[in-house]
Parts: structure tokens; C-alpha cells; sequence
């Protein structure tokens, strides 16, 4: 029997095809007509990935790390490899080992998060900034891709709630808004009109979903300085929404009156809404979300609701309707 290694499967085997192929077409599409109607040729790389990705060098150990702790009821964690060749990060390509590629010598030094809106404590902020006085954190959480494929991932952060709180929104801060960078000369998938997504990217969670103790502003992965493809220098994670709520290169925190428009939303509105919550009986229009296939194994497994942090979040939702509220 022949056994792939990591770096040598491609993306389209990993995904189920056909939902591989449904969302970065209907991205191409949208990329198309755009480029059509501005009269502007697109050039862009076919969904299967035709050669092998080498996982992100490892770097820098991050200092006086907590182990935190780990909701995944002891599923086992996918490997640095696996996290770091199979990539949703459309800035850098559609394709899953674009990042990898193409976010190889990204620069993030002297990078700063500027913080603004309903907040007393509007500034820029540097990561020194933003971890002063913070123990990084350990956190195992289950990832779940909308494309129905998940993984198990050891991130490395702090906790978003007590960034938050020494920003110190005001009383009109209802919803935390997300942006990502915005450079087209690091970011080859922001350049032109070929992904049919309006950049930079830009997520939003409701203000007790940001307060919410799972939810963590990341720095690392198995201990290790972030990799630039997935997310460096700093990232947001949900756990128990899907992937796409995690912004990544986070350059901008806004507290806001009123729900943002997310990228998604702005994108596919009937296919992507605001909460983004994990839901096993809520299908995407063009495919199942009943089940998953985790990466690194050959059978589908079901989804579990909240990505099985049900225990932890379904009182934030006790009064919306999920189906209407996706």
C-alpha cells in the first residue's frame, strides 16, 4: 500500500472534490465577471495542486508559555506539516499550498494593530504592546473549515477578552470588527481582480462572543513564533465557528455600534453569514455539513454543533434563530 506523505497530497484529495472545486470556482467566477466587465484578462492556477509544498520552516520558540488547555477530547493533533502545507489564506493564493509559497518571506517585523471606534483606548499598538503584562497560553482546539474539512491545532495565545477590556470600549461597543493587511506587493492574492473578493478582509464578532473565554488572539503554534501562512504575526480563533471568523494578520481592532459587514457576507451573502456557529443541520447551499474529514484521515466523520463546544457558547445564542442567524 502506498502512503502519501503530508507535503505530497494534494489539496483536491484531501477536501472532497467537489467542495474543493464549488468555492474557489465560484471565487474564479466572481473574479472573471469582474475583470470581464473592467475588460481585464485573468490568469489564474487550476483548483488541483499539481506539485509538493514544503511545511513552514521552524522558527522562533515563544517565551514562558502556560499550558492552557485542551477541549478536543483527546483527538489526536495534526502535525506542524499539515498545519502549515494546507492553507486558507486567499491573500496569498486561492489554491491550499499558495500561502505556504507565496508567504514565505512576508515581513512582519515592527508590526503594529491600530485600535479604534467606541473604545477610550484608541492607538496603535505593537506586540509587546498587546502581550505586556499576558502568559501565552497553550489552547488544542478543534478547527473547522466551512469546506468541511477540519483539523486539530496547538495554538499559542492570549485570551481576545483581556485585550478588550484594556482597550476599554464604551457602552456603544456592541461588536468587535477585524481587518486584515492590506499590501498588494507581499499579498500576490490582492493583486487585480481574480479572486472576486473586495480586500482588505475584514471579520466581526458580536461584543460577548469577543468576551467569550475561548476566544483567543494568537501568536503561535506548537510553540513556535506563528507562520506567515498561517496568520503571522497575529490571528484570531473562534473554536466553535468556522474557520473563516479567524482574520489573520490582524493590522486593525475597531469597536463598533453596529454589526460589521464581513468579507464573506459582502462576497456570498445567501452562503456566508454573520455568526459563521458551527452547525451540523444548517447546510451550506452547495454542499453537506454534516460531516467532515479531518485532515491526515481517510474516512468522514460527523460534525459535531459549535465544533463541540456546545457546553461552552449555545448560551449566547439561547434566543436566535441559527437557521435565519448562519
Amino acid at each position: 500500500m502506498l502512503i502519501k506523505r503530508a507535503s505530497d497530497i494534494k489539496s483536491s484529495e484531501i477536501t472532497p472534490k467537489r467542495l474543493y472545486i464549488n468555492r474557489r470556482e465560484f471565487i474564479r467566477a466572481a473574479g472573471a465577471a469582474a475583470g470581464a466587465a473592467a475588460g481585464v484578462g485573468i490568469l489564474s492556477k487550476g483548483a488541483a495542486v499539481l506539485h509538493a509544498v514544503q511545511p513552514a520552516a521552524h522558527g522562533r520558540k515563544l517565551a514562558n508559555i502556560k499550558k492552557g488547555f485542551s477541549l478536543t477530547n483527546g483527538e489526536a493533533t495534526n502535525t506542524w506539516e499539515q498545519i502549515t502545507t494546507y492553507n486558507n489564506f486567499y491573500e496569498f493564493g486561492v489554491d491550499k499550498t499558495d500561502p505556504a509559497d507565496n508567504a514565505r518571506n512576508f515581513k512582519t517585523d515592527g508590526w503594529m494593530v491600530t485600535v479604534d471606534g467606541e473604545c477610550a483606548k484608541k492607538g496603535k499598538y505593537s506586540l509587546d504592546d498587546i502581550l505586556k503584562g499576558e502568559t501565552i497560553e497553550e489552547r488544542v482546539y478543534r478547527h473547522r473549515c466551512v469546506e468541511a474539512w477540519s483539523m486539530v491545532m496547538p495554538w499559542d495565545g492570549i485570551p481576545l477578552a483581556n485585550f478588550v477590556k484594556r482597550c476599554e470600549p464604551t457602552a456603544k461597543a456592541n461588536f468587535v470588527k477585524f481587518t486584515t493587511l492590506l499590501d498588494t506587493k507581499q499579498m500576490p492574492g490582492q493583486r487585480g481582480l481574480g479572486t472576486g473578493i473586495e480586500y482588505p478582509y475584514v471579520e466581526g464578532l458580536r461584543m460577548d462572543e469577543a468576551m467569550h473565554p475561548l476566544s483567543l488572539l494568537v501568536v503561535g503554534l506548537y510553540g513556535e513564533v506563528l507562520p506567515n501562512q498561517d496568520g503571522a504575526p497575529i490571528r484570531l480563533i473562534v473554536p466553535w465557528k468556522y474557520g473563516f471568523k479567524g482574520v489573520k494578520s490582524i493590522v486593525k481592532i475597531e469597536f463598533t455600534e453596529k454589526q460589521p459587514l464581513n468579507t464573506w457576507q459582502r462576497t456570498a451573502p445567501n452562503e456566508y453569514g454573520f455568526y459563521a456557529n458551527v452547525n451540523p443541520s444548517v447546510n451550506h447551499p452547495r454542499w453537506s455539513q454534516a460531516r467532515e474529514r479531518r485532515i491526515g484521515e481517510f474516512l468522514m466523520r460527523p460534525t459535531l454543533m459549535f465544533n463541540g463546544y456546545g457546553d461552552q457558547v449555545e448560551s449566547l445564542y439561547k434566543n436566535l434563530d441559527l437557521r435565519k442567524n448562519f
